[in-house]
Parts: C-alpha cells; sequence; structure tokens
C-alpha cells in the first residue's frame, strides 16, 4: 500500500531525482519534486506524470517548499552542492523529518567523468549531512548504486539497495520505499557510518560502466530469505 506521507525529492530535476520521483509515483506514492527553480520543478513532474499516468500524484515546488509540505526527504544533487543547500533548507525542515541521502562525493578524473571518492572528514556523505540537518532529523543512506537511466525507463531493474541508517525506524521506511521499485531488494546495510565504502562502491560501478558501456549494480548472494523481505511497517 502506498505511504500517507509525501516524499520529497530535492534536487529532483536531476537524472537520479527523476527516476526515482517515476518510481514511486508509478508504485502510488505522492511525490514533490524539489529544485532551486519552482517552474523547473513544476515542468520536470509534469514530464514525470506523463510517463506515469494522470492518476500520478506528483508536483513540483521550490526546495524550501518541498522540505516544509513533507517529512520523507530524498537529496539527489552532486557532492558540491549538498552542504550549501542543507545550510539553506535547514531552517524549512520540519522536526522528525527523515533524510535519505543518495549523494557521492565523486572526484572527476580524465574527461569530467567520475574516478574515485573524495575524502570526506566526516566519513561520507551520509554523514556530513547528519550533521547539517537539525536536531532530531535522522538520516540514512541510499539509492547510490541504482542507474538513473533505467530508472528513468519502464524495465525492473537488477539491483540490491543497501540502507545504512543509525535509526530503525528510519532504515524500515527507507527499505520500504525501495522495495517500490520493480525488480529492487532493500537489505539493511548497518550503521550510517557504512554509507563511506557504498560511495566507494558507487565510483567502482561508474568506471565498469564507463569501461564496459553498461548500466550495472549490485547483488548481494548468501542471505537468510528474510534478509530480502520487504521491511513491514511499524
Amino acid at each position: 500500500m502506498p505511504d500517507s506521507r509525501p516524499i520529497a525529492v530535492l534536487g529532483g530535476t536531476g537524472p537520479a531525482g527523476t527516476g526515482l520521483a517515476l518510481q514511486w509515483a508509478r508504485a502510488g506514492e505522492t511525490v514533490i519534486i524539489g529544485s532551486r527553480d519552482g517552474q523547473r520543478a513544476q515542468a520536470a513532474a509534469e514530464t514525470i506524470k506523463r510517463k506515469a499516468g494522470s492518476q500520478a500524484r506528483i508536483s513540483g515546488m521550490e526546495n524550501s517548499s518541498a522540505c516544509a509540505a513533507a517529512e520523507i526527504l530524498v537529496l539527489t544533487v552532486p557532492f558540491e552542492s549538498q552542504a550549501a543547500l542543507l545550510k539553506q533548507l535547514k531552517p524549512a525542515i520540519r522536526a522528525g523529518s527523515i533524510l535519505i541521502d543518495a549523494t557521492v562525493a565523486l572526484a572527476a578524473g580524465v574527461g569530467g567523468r567520475a574516478s574515485r571518492t573524495l575524502g570526506v572528514w566526516q566519513g561520507s556523505s551520509a554523514q556530513q549531512a547528519a550533521e547539517l540537518v537539525p536536531k532530531g532529523v535522522s538520516v540514512a543512506a541510499a539509492f547510490h548504486n541504482l542507474s538513473a537511466e533505467l530508472l528513468n525507463g519502464d524495465e525492473a531493474l537488477d539491483c540490491d539497495v543497501l540502507v545504512c541508517s543509525d535509526d530503525p525506524i528510519t532504515t524500515q521506511l527507507t527499505r520500504s520505499l525501495a522495495a517500490k521499485i520493480p525488480g529492487v531488494r532493500a537489505i539493511d546495510g548497518g550503521k550510517l557510518e557504512n554509507a563511506r565504502i557504498l560511495e566507494q562502491i558507487t565510483a567502482l560501478l561508474i568506471g565498469l560502466n564507463i569501461r564496459h558501456k553498461g548500466h550495472t549494480g549490485i547483488r548481494i548472494t548468501g542471505l537468510p530469505p528474510e534478509a530480502y523481505a520487504p521491511a513491514s511497517k511499524s
């Protein structure tokens, strides 16, 4: 069943943001596209609605308005924009919100292509986000390793999503959102500090995709069936 709470995808006009928004809109979720430019957000929402169907519940707003309208926030911006955006949005983020961070600190290599992760003082992009959000906002790291191109398409994905968070309820909610994407299994990846490993895997996958001209993902094998089962709501 769809969650009754809206999901605000901040920086949602980029490929990763529009892809996640499309998948959740198709699953019946209420989705808000957030952007620095409200009109651009509205245009992206209309494009997604045409793909998801007229029944899709999706709208577009400026980022701060999107934060004020939702308690589930998904951050899909480049690392160089993450800190400044979260500082700007801090007054608009509602108490008790959940922030799901998909940011990866990538360094550009030859030709501008990402080749490695940058060192982040806090350990990972998600841990940096946890320091920047208001007190009482819980943070999860997830969705780094899903192909944006496949998310924006019509086929099921062949990928697992690892969710890292220090809060079990946040982990559960994020896993339930991941499981709404066809072909995706959602696995508890442990504490938020493990997000640094997810980001390093992302850099590796990007390199593989460049080298082999593909859209690779990851699958975790050998765990008991309950580890892959969609998380139930409390």
